[in-house]
């Protein structure tokens, strides 16, 4: 047995229930007050008491979960109550919670060591691997965050073209590197300035920011200055889904080619998410630089940057563009994140397949729910990434996605919450299905939503 030291309660290693979790949550247990006394003790010693700020409930309000075990599609809270995941860390857990495979993997490596500082054999498989499923990478390297692979992506990207400026969009996030946490300008096509206290104005004068969906905008940045190079979210994620308008991606990808400007996808949300071959197979798009984390580290610390052969022999040691890291690489994250994806190698397209049905049926539960309780809903999904708005029209940008209302999110989040359904606690992020995910887990959140848009209605 396993002690839970927020509660006092045990919590059994093995313990499987419906959708993952078995054997007795206390049908009495209705407080998160396990939960708030650990809030308490971390904002001791902890900034905010979390280590990412989302997860501090700020957006929604109330008491954040604290997560004592997981399971397939299900999370159980410190308190010691079962809840269906839509969060599924973020977006790594694709197989679901405590994945066997990945599991199996992972204890496998342990038993040989945890971390060497040195080559392996565990890094040249999944490096072929990555390069066997998305085309456009023929090197990459490991790293171990997505924050750390856009950045030196970046960085990579300047080496080769000798430029310094580079292009990003409102509304896309690719880490809190310096040169990213930048918002736009006061007018199209005029650099920005810093989003954040402690990024230098020097830095931020270098970032261009430009509107998604927007070609005219794209083409006023990349002509007002040389530009290194255009990072994106191919299917965007983090100002909720927002996927391109036809013929978008395909516009610029020619202006960047006419300027000479590197094209880098961050697929750190929608590699091997979206599709086996990622955002750029489904897009038919062929990026120069390609960032992938998340479900590449079967939700170990792992991420990756990696593109064209002449752009990545720029690093060292080959070239001159320096990128290290002690933990590049690490054996049990590598072990893990190889695990998941050969499982979806390995369940091919039919994987993918599952993932577009739980989706469509979650949108559909969605969609219906709120149109009986005449709530204004807007729902955009990419696979099994889906974020639902609270507003009726179309959202094409951060300036539509900014309509949303986020008041009247809080309190779906919080019914939902009451009803045992965990959410990303934000309205402009997306949901994570996984394979984990049963009809019934589907069937479940529909009928917690109908009873959390009957308290939107009445907000």
């Amino acid at each position: 047995m396993q002690k839970n030291r927020g509660s006092g309660r045990t919590l059994s290693s093995n313990a499987r229930g419906p959708g993952g979790m078995r054997g007795g949550i206390p049908p009495q247990i209705v407080t998160h007050e396990t939960s708030r006394a650990l809030m308490e003790r971390a904002c001791r010693v902890i900034p905010g008491g979390v280590n990412s700020p989302v997860r501090a409930y700020k957006a929604v309000g109330g008491q954040p979960l604290f997560i004592a075990a997981a399971r397939g599609a299900r999370v159980l809270d410190a308190d010691l109550r079962e809840h269906v995941d839509f969060v599924g860390s973020w977006g790594p857990m694709i197989l679901g919670h405590g994945s066997p495979v990945v599991l199996e993997a992972i204890h496998a490596q342990l038993a040989r060591g945890t971390s060497y500082g040195a080559p392996t054999e565990l890094e040249v498989e999944l490096a072929e691997l990555m390069a066997r499923a998305l085309p456009s990478i023929e090197l990459v390297r490991l790293v171990s965050s997505g924050t750390e692979a856009c950045m030196s992506a970046l960085r990579v990207a300047r080496a080769f073209t000798k430029r310094d400026a580079i292009v990003k969009f409102e509304g896309h996030y690719h880490g809190h590197a310096d040169s990213l946490l930048v918002k736009a300008g006061s007018g199209a096509a005029t650099f920005g300035h810093p989003s954040s206290p402690g990024v230098p104005g020097d830095l931020a004068k270098h970032t261009l920011v430009a509107r998604w969906n927007d070609l005219a905008d794209v083409k006023r940045c990349l002509d007002s200055a040389p530009v290194a190079a255009v990072i994106l979210e191919p299917f965007p994620g983090n100002m909720g889904v927002v996927p391109p308008e036809k013929g978008f991606l395909e516009g610029f990808r020619s202006l960047t080619k006419k300027k000479g400007a590197l094209l880098i996808y961050d697929e750190v949300m929608t590699g091997f998410r979206v599709a086996w071959e990622g955002a750029q197979g489904l897009q038919k798009i062929e990026p120069d630089l390609t960032c992938l984390g998340k479900v590449v580290g079967g939700g170990l610390p792992l991420a990756a940057f990696g593109g064209r052969r002449d752009v990545m022999s720029l690093l060292a040691p080959l070239g001159p563009c320096y990128q290290a890291g002690t933990l590049s690489g690490n054996p049990v994250a590598v072990a893990a994140g190889l695990a998941q994806l050969r499982e979806l190698e390995r369940r091919g397209p039919a994987a993918y397949a599952e993932l577009e049905e739980r989706g469509a049926q979650l949108e559909r539960a969605l969609v219906e729910t709120a149109k009986a309780k005449k709530v204004p809903l807007r729902v955009q999904r990419q696979g099994s990434m889906l974020t639902p708005f609270f507003l009726e029209a179309r959202v094409r940008s951060w300036d539509d996605a900014a309509k949303a209302d986020t008041k009247r999110f809080a309190v779906f989040f919080q019914a939902m919450l009451e009803k045992r359904v965990v959410l990303p606690p934000s309205q402009f992020e997306a949901w994570s299905i996984s394979l984990a995910h049963t009809r019934s887990d589907i069937e479940l959140a529909r009928d917690a939503a109908a009873f959390a848009f009957e308290k939107c209605a009445k907000a």
